[in-house]
């Protein structure tokens, strides 16, 4: 856990200090309680750069108090990340490191998590909920949330590969936009300062980025159902010694063939054209999940097997197909919302609607 506090240097002189040297005056909304923001992402896509990037800027740059800490598993591409920033006023000491349940914000780094109620658990009735994903169909899942809460769709993703950036700078500039009190430029200069060291290269990208995303988001009005603020994460029971089952019985069996490696995926999918396909099968040798899906032929022609197309449940973007295959038949496409359930070949169909 990395904490930043002001109060650990030297108290509320120190942050007066910082007031005095040119910082702007920052107040929270609400002065007797913790502002907390929660990242939602999975590894590879910045959020506990971001975190980082937000908590140094409230510190250093404006005077509050703020710890940040993130939890993770194997810190592999693709899995899950919660990023945590809680802030206070500069002279309120900060006394716990406990997981951020109850968040004024969430931001979410990738839609497929929305699939999970864990990911806007606690949201408050006011809170803001900001995801990332193209203009489009508006995920089901988002009636759950506060009727009161403001919901915000960036395409962070779309910005991040124009301006040859990462998704968390644009999510840090529209973060910035609707908490106003966050010194926008203080944040900036604090991202800018990162990056500014090992890769001096990406400090123009990301500040096109984040000023992109201070601006180019929309708000969806009707979404959220819900009255008041969102029961918190829901979590797994404890086995204990009364409790668990005898035998050491597994009370949710099941294999990797119920794993959903969707939110893997960064923007990009490959996508069969069967016009060009030879079927020769130099896709399936290097695909490391086996998402390809192939069957009898029923066209009377030379091939018994065909490529049938791909299971995107188990595609997680690496595009080693596409860069395999002789005919160009596997393309590398940009993911929008809904393309992968609608040309998803499902490889047990059986088993998985």
């Amino acid at each position: 856990m990395l904490e930043i506090r002001a109060h650990e240097r030297g108290g509320p002189a120190a942050a007066k200090a910082l007031l005095t040297q040119g910082s702007p005056t920052v107040h929270l909304p609400h002065a007797d309680e913790y502002f907390e923001v929660r990242f939602e992402s999975i590894g590879g896509l910045g959020a506990h750069a971001a975190g980082q990037v937000l908590a140094t800027a409230s510190v250093v740059r404006m005077g509050l108090n703020g710890a940040h800490f993130s939890s993770y598993g194997s810190e592999k591409k693709g899995s899950l990340i919660r990023s945590y920033v809680r802030l206070a006023a500069g002279d309120r000491p900060i006394r716990t490191s406990a997981p951020i349940e109850r968040p004024d914000v969430i931001v979410v780094f990738h839609a497929a998590l929305l699939r999970s109620a864990a990911t806007f658990g606690g949201l408050k009735a006011d809170g803001i909920l900001i995801y990332n994903a193209p203009a489009g169909v508006v995920p089901a899942e988002l009636a759950a949330l506060p009727k009161t809460a403001r919901i915000i769709r960036v395409d962070a993703t779309g910005i991040a590969m124009k301006e040859k950036s990462r998704p968390n700078a644009v999510m840090l500039g529209t973060l910035c936009t609707l908490c106003p009190f966050f010194d926008r430029a203080s944040v900036l200069d604090t991202l800018t300062e990162e990056f500014a060291g090992k890769h001096p290269e990406a400090v123009a990208s990301n500040e096109r980025a984040f000023q992109a995303g201070a601006t180019e988001f929309e708000q969806l009005q009707g979404v959220g159902t819900a009255d008041g603020d969102l029961s918190p994460m829901p979590t797994e029971p404890l086995w204990g010694f009364k409790t668990q089952p005898v035998g050491g019985v597994l009370p949710a069996p099941g294999n990797t063939i119920w794993n959903d490696l969707t939110t893997s995926r960064v923007g990009w999918m490959p996508v069969l054209d069967s016009a060009k396909c030879i079927h020769c099968g130099v896709c399936d040798l290097v695909c490391p999940d086996f998402c390809l899906a192939w069957g009898e032929a029923d066209d009377g022609g030379k091939f018994e097997r065909k490529l049938k197309g791909i299971d995107y449940q188990y595609c997680k973007g690496c595009l080693r197909c596409v860069e395999s295959c002789p005919t160009g038949a596997l393309a590398k496409t940009a993911e929008t919302a809904g393309l992968a359930n609608k040309l998803r070949v499902p490889l047990f169909p059986e088993l998985i609607a």
